[in-house]
C-alpha cells in the first residue's frame, strides 16, 4: 500500500474528527474542551505529516460531537482546522469554525487580579479581530491578552 492511501489513524464509525489543528495545540485543545473526561475512546495524534500545512495534530472522538459554539471557539487556537462528522465510518458534514465575538466560561483570565478569578463569576471576552491575529478582552479587568497566554479553565 503506497502512502497515499495508507490510513495512520483507525476509522471510527460516528463520532468527530478534529484535523488540521497546528502542532503542539491538541493537547490543549483536550484540556479547554474537557475532552480528557469523557467515557468515550478518543484518539490524539501529534506531528502527522500535511500537505496543507506541514505537520499538524488531530483528535478523533467516538461517539462524541460537537456543537456549533464549541466549534466556533475551537477558532481560538485552531482557526484553519477542520471539523469532521462521522456516521457509518462516512464524513456526512465538513465545517470550519468561524471566530465568535464572545466567549464565556471556556477560559481563565491570566490576569491574578481580575475578579473573575476571585469570585464565583464565568470568565468572559470579548474577542477582538484583525488581519493578523486575535486579541480576547476581558469584560471584567479590560485587559487584552493574546490567545497564546490564555489559560484553560
Amino acid at each position: 500500500m503506497d502512502q497515499i492511501n495508507k490510513l495512520q489513524v483507525e476509522a471510527i464509525e460516528q463520532g468527530t474528527i478534529i484535523d488540521h489543528i497546528p502542532i503542539k495545540i491538541g493537547v490543549k485543545l483536550l484540556s479547554l474542551f474537557n475532552l480528557n473526561i469523557i467515557n468515550q475512546r478518543i484518539t490524539i495524534c501529534l506531528n502527522l505529516p500535511s500537505s496543507l500545512i506541514g505537520c499538524k495534530d488531530l483528535i478523533k472522538m467516538e461517539n462524541t460531537f460537537l456543537d456549533q459554539e464549541q466549534i466556533n471557539q475551537l477558532a481560538i487556537y485552531a482557526p484553519n482546522s477542520t471539523i469532521k462528522q462521522i456516521k457509518k465510518y462516512k464524513v456526512v458534514s465538513k465545517i470550519t469554525p468561524s471566530l465568535p465575538d464572545f466567549i464565556k466560561d471556556v477560559i481563565i483570565c491570566p490576569n491574578n487580579n481580575c475578579i473573575s478569578r476571585s469570585e464565583l463569576i464565568f470568565s468572559s471576552f470579548i474577542i477582538e479581530k484583525n488581519k493578523n491575529n486575535q486579541q480576547l478582552k476581558c469584560i471584567y479587568c479590560e485587559r487584552e491578552f493574546t490567545n497564546h497566554i490564555m489559560l484553560i479553565k
